[in-house]
């Protein structure tokens, strides 16, 4: 008789597994309500100043359905492999008003809900995100990074992106990271 062999019960290491499927749209008014949902997770909004209000997101998703008809590229709403709204990714123009970071750059981003993290989806959609705003001319990304987001940073080292600076973040308390990879 011979034995078969047995089922490994530890995960595959990330460049082994196959990536999730993952779809990007365009914000809806409905999406703005979503990622309202799924980022009141104080988990997820750690390193971004604490769960926002509706409001907030209302102004995110019509700006980002701007950008997307000006420019070709937004922060899309982010979608599992059954359709499910887990968040978003994308790029958009460093806002113009901002006191401090890199203006007149373009940032590419990621925000997942919780229960998405760690099985491959900001990766997945960051690299359609790439491909797509290289397909509309983009010639360079940034990803602005608080230094102690150790997921954010590996997704951006795993993009290919270098570390460019560290630099202190408003308010003087931690530093962020700016990476950025040429397209």
């Amino acid at each position: 008789m011979t034995s078969s062999p047995t089922t490994p019960t530890t995960p595959l290491p990330a460049a082994a597994r196959p990536l999730p499927a993952v779809r990007l749209r365009v914000p809806t008014d409905e999406d703005a309500h979503a990622w309202h949902r799924v980022f009141a997770d104080p988990d997820v909004m750690e390193f971004l100043g604490g769960p926002a209000e509706l409001s907030a997101y209302e102004e995110i998703t019509a700006r980002q359905r701007m950008h997307d008809a000006r420019l070709g590229y937004c922060l899309w709403t982010l979608l599992d492999g059954d359709g499910e709204v887990i968040g978003f990714t994308g790029a958009q123009p460093w806002p113009e008003d901002k006191a401090w970071g890199p203006v007149g750059e373009i940032e590419i981003g990621w925000r997942l809900a919780r229960p998405a993290w760690g099985r491959g989806y900001a990766y997945a959609a960051a690299l359609t995100t790439l491909e797509r705003v290289r397909a509309a001319g983009v010639p360079r990304v940034v990803a602005m990074v608080d230094d102690a987001n150790t997921r954010s940073a590996a997704v951006a080292e795993r993009l290919g992106m270098t570390l460019e600076e560290v630099f202190p973040l408003p308010g003087g308390r931690r530093t962020g990271r700016r990476y950025a990879l040429a397209l």
